[in-house]
């Protein structure tokens, strides 16, 4: 056990595995965000579903808090033994020669990604925490729309999601199809149409998450 735990294939394993959960969960989470554009009330009866779920509360949610931890622990540790075993660093390097900037600085954004998932678990988390099990209110179904709407009247707030998910899509868009590929996984034509699947989502998933941003923003002030 000690030895694959120390195995740079265990540890690439481990990282591709993270990251396509983490990429499940962010799609869920996009399901169920932008029916808060489309359908209030279908928003507000799913987000109450999974405030209140034992099942999400206590297991997937515990879960899903270890996926990220091991995922940005273990990019950390990669990167180190990365550098360690690289002779000539990037910087050495005539600009993409040996890599593009994205694939170069995964770590870069990989931080920055994890700094918004602290705000936004401040936002939102820590404030159902608070609503449920200190102030001990009584459930409201119907509360979570207009919370949603309210946390993003702020520009300052809307500015960083933007910021926060364009890094975001610059880090899936390379570390998507990553997963995959360090799992040995293709698809026809050479791994292509996975290669093409991975770069449409990591667009499409993060834009959507700022329109979302957006539209709350502009539904607010109006």
């Amino acid at each position: 056990m000690s030895a694959l735990v120390k195995s740079s294939l265990a540890r690439k394993w481990v990282m591709a595995l993270s990251g396509l959960f983490l990429v499940v969960f962010l799609t869920q989470h996009f399901v169920i965000n932008i029916t808060s554009v489309i359908a209030p009330d279908t928003f507000n009866e799913w987000s109450h579903f999974m405030g209140y779920n034992p099942l999400v509360q206590y297991v997937l949610q515990p879960v899903l808090i270890a996926g990220i931890i091991i995922h940005f622990v273990m990019g950390i540790v990669l990167e180190i033994q990365n550098n360690k075993a690289r002779p000539i660093k990037y910087k050495s390097s005539p600009g993409n020669a040996n890599a593009s900037w994205v694939s170069r600085n995964m770590i870069i954004t990989g931080l920055v990604v994890l700094a918004f998932m602290g705000l936004h678990m401040y936002d939102f988390w820590v404030h159902e925490m608070a609503y449920k099990y200190i102030e001990v209110n009584p459930e409201d179904p119907t509360r979570y729309y207009e919370e949603t709407v309210e946390k993003f009247a702020p520009i300052w707030r809307v500015v960083l999601y933007v910021i926060a998910f364009v890094l975001l899509a610059m880090h899936l868009w390379h570390g998507f199809n990553s997963s995959f590929q360090s799992m040995g996984a293709k698809s026809v034509n050479k791994g292509e149409g996975l290669k093409k699947f991975t770069k449409v989502w990591s667009i499409l998933i993060p834009a959507g998450f700022i329109f979302i941003a957006l539209f709350h923003h502009l539904n607010h002030t109006n």
